[in-house]
Parts: C-alpha cells; sequence; structure tokens
C-alpha cells in the first residue's frame, strides 16, 4: 500500500513542487521529511507541478519506499499519526493535514478527475505589507468593471483549445482542456478568480486571470473571447499574472 498525504504550503520560499537542481522544492523537503521518519528511502509523487512561489491549500500526494518489495508504509506507522509524525519534520511553511493508504496502482498525478485554482487579487488605492506574496495588487474596480471580469471568466469554459493561455518553454502538444467552471467574485476585501478543469497548461490560470482582468479594465471584450480562444494569438489575451496570488484549491479523484 502506498501513502496518500494531504498538504498544504506556502510557496514563497521554493521553486516548485517539482526536485530542481537550481532551489529548495517542497518535494524535496518533503522526501526528507519521510525518509527521516521512516528511516528508509521514500518515493514522493505529486499531483501538478507548482510553479515558483504558487501556494497550495490542498496538494495531494504518495509515499512509498523507494526499494521494492519488504513490509509497506502504511503497516509501520498508524495513518491517524502520520500528520503530526511529517509535521514534527516539516518547515512551518508546509503542513500535513490527512493521510490515507491508498493502492499500489493508485497515481497521485495520472488518475486526478479534476483540480481547482484561484488566483487571489485585492483593489484598493494603496497596496498593504499584509498581503504581500499572498494576493496580487490591483486597481480599484466598480461595480461595472467587476461584472465585466465576471463575464470574461465565464466565457472561458467548455473542453476546446486552450493553447493560447499556455506561456512559452512547453512541450505539451495536447493542449485541449475541459474548462468546467470559471467564475471571478468578491469574498470580503479580496477578489477572487476560480477555474476547476480536468487539466493545465503551463501557466494558463495565470493568464487566464489575467485576461479576465483586462476585460474588467475595458481592454477585451467579453463577447470576443470565444473568437481570441480559438484564434490561438498570444497577443490578444491579457498578461500572465504573478505567481504569489496562485494556489491550488482541490484535487479530486
Amino acid at each position: 500500500m502506498k501513502l496518500r498525504l494531504v498538504i498544504s504550503y506556502d510557496g514563497s520560499g521554493y521553486c516548485g513542487w517539482q526536485s530542481q537542481k537550481n532551489g529548495r522544492s517542497v518535494q524535496e523537503v518533503l522526501t526528507g521529511a519521510a525518509s527521516g521518519l521512516y528511516g528508509r528511502d521514500c518515493l514522493v509523487t505529486g499531483c501538478s507541478r507548482t510553479d515558483s512561489g504558487v501556494h497550495a491549500r490542498e496538494y495531494s500526494c504518495t509515499v512509498e519506499f523507494a526499494d521494492a518489495g519488504g513490509v509497506g508504509i502504511c503497516e509501520l506507522i498508524d495513518t491517524a499519526s502520520v500528520p503530526r509524525a511529517l509535521n514534527s519534520r516539516l518547515p512551518d511553511d508546509i503542513a500535513v493535514s490527512a493521510a490515507f493508504a491508498v493502492a499500489d496502482g493508485f497515481h497521485a498525478r495520472y488518475d486526478v478527475k479534476s483540480k481547482t485554482y484561484e488566483y487571489v487579487m485585492y483593489d484598493s488605492p494603496e497596496r498593504t505589507p499584509f498581503l504581500r506574496g499572498r494576493a496580487h495588487h490591483i486597481r480599484p474596480l466598480d461595480a461595472e468593471m467587476t461584472a465585466r471580469m465576471a463575464a470574461a471568466a465565464a466565457a472561458m469554459t467548455g473542453k476546446r483549445d486552450y493553447a493560447v493561455f499556455m506561456a512559452s518553454g512547453s512541450k505539451i502538444r495536447d493542449t485541449v482542456r475541459d474548462v468546467g467552471e470559471c467564475a471571478a467574485f468578491r469574498d470580503g476585501g479580496l477578489l477572487i478568480f476560480r477555474v476547476s478543469a480536468d487539466g493545465f497548461l503551463y501557466k494558463m490560470v495565470r493568464t487566464m486571470a489575467g485576461t479576465a482582468l483586462a476585460a474588467a479594465y475595458g481592454r477585451i471584450d467579453p463577447e470576443d473571447l470565444d473568437d481570441i480562444i480559438a484564434s490561438g494569438d498570444k497577443k490578444r489575451v491579457g498578461a500572465t499574472l504573478p505567481a504569489y496570488g496562485l494556489y491550488l484549491c482541490r484535487v479530486e479523484y
């Protein structure tokens, strides 16, 4: 049996989820904590590659022993005790909230049915240091501008080719995704751009959020989005917003 963990993390101090040679990653730190806890080399597999600076409220990953055979990882420590045991070995910006036993055939990434991301913004005349690294500061929006942003978000749904929102540098060839929900709304003093899909392209959510914001400011007409998406012309979409406003919020299997 494998162990599935539900974790949250502040991505500010990491180069992303994936272990890399050029920086400290969430995967690297979690692997070290699991290996120390079990006294054996562990293999940690994540549900998604989050970029440098991106946060997660509900990330899913699996832990298994790197060597095949022998006792299963779930037989050594009661799963109910795992979150506290791992949290005692993790830095304050990563926390395990739950642990479950899953079958050996379960894959944290390839068995995902949908993921939900939120991009968080706040609109005020001046920035606040208390949201630094947590939300993107934008110019104030009135009710009409907020409505245009919501209309733009609603227009970016359906199963189609979303290559127009993919940043350069990706090697992915199949750029068709099924976006089931895309919405923009106020939550107290914050503006939330939320999108759920069966998968995402490189920097797709941040560019979709930038496109909705451009619509709010009148630079893009929400009614043109079907044509913009179909055109594949990246010059017609909004800016790719900074990573620190993005949160992985839910993963469904």
